[in-house]
């Protein structure tokens, strides 16, 4: 074991497919993070080089509990990627604070306090990356989205200003955009069912390879599919037609039925 990698949210979807993805990479030992232990056991005995903590990243000791299991191994820490999230579709009139609330809590403030308590260790092992999991709705709110957008708008912000801190240590920070990506929980069935919006679907191990560009790469920023860049920059110079775009039939009904970068293994 050269050096040592973290994911979050690695009991399916995109975290797992980073964690098979990573497993690949020459003397790097992954360790998984998710909820669902029984999934977490069996991913690790089907890698080379793996191991796991099974938490709730929004418990109090969790932070604490993933930064002793990485002190255990012994090795340096190369690679934090906090993938882990969830999504919980509602209006604000329905959903209301709370709503917003806990989709905080697991999308952003768990990262926040999982990346100060691994901070101090990345920048001992310098040269080293963090890459967060946003999400296209971190540049592009729809309706019915509105605390999921809140929390990856604010996960991108802080991402945007923690490269700009970071760099001057030797920690590079990236950042994955995921638009929709089928999942085991999101399979995407309408877009995939009409060969219009086909092309609009990606696939898990795309986004494990955004997050290997982002983070080994030392990429600053990956949309997966990449054309959905083009979607965040029509909404900076033409706001008012991107509203109208997204306030369509087309566009309520992916709100309600489908999401981009939806929840897995969180």
């Amino acid at each position: 074991m050269s050096r040592i990698a973290v994911v979050t949210g690695a009991s399916s979807g995109i975290g797992e497919a980073t964690a098979r993805r990573l497993a690949t990479e020459p003397g790097l030992h992954v360790v998984l993070v998710a909820r669902r232990e029984d999934r977490l056991r069996d991913l690790v005995a089907a890698l080379p080089d793996a191991s796991y903590v099974a938490a709730d990243l929004t418990a109090d000791d969790a932070p604490a509990r993933v930064r002793e299991h990485v002190e255990g191994l012994g090795g340096p820490l190369g690679l934090v990627v906090n993938n882990a999230g969830a999504a919980w579709r509602a209006k604000f009139a329905d959903g209301g604070y709370e709503n917003v609330r806990r989709t905080m809590e697991i999308n952003f403030d768990a990262v926040v306090r999982l990346t100060e308590a691994l901070l101090p260790l990345l920048r001992d092992s310098a040269p080293s990356s963090i890459v967060n999991v946003s999400s296209t709705a971190g540049r592009v709110a729809r309706g019915g989205s509105g605390a999921y957008s809140a929390s990856k708008f604010a996960l991108a912000g802080w991402s945007d200003s923690l490269y700009l801190e970071e760099a001057p240590h030797g920690v590079h920070v990236g950042l994955v955009l995921p638009g929709f990506i089928t999942t085991e929980g999101f399979p995407q069935a309408e877009l995939m069912a009409k060969p219009l919006t086909r092309r609009m679907v990606s696939t898990v191990e795309a986004g494990a390879e955004a997050i290997v560009e982002a983070g080994l790469g030392r990429k600053p920023e990956r949309y997966v599919p990449r054309g959905y860049g083009i979607a965040a920059a029509l909404r900076v110079v033409a706001p008012q037609l991107t509203r109208r775009v997204l306030g369509g039939g087309a566009a309520q009904a992916m709100t309600t039925k489908t999401g981009p970068d939806a929840a897995e293994g969180r």
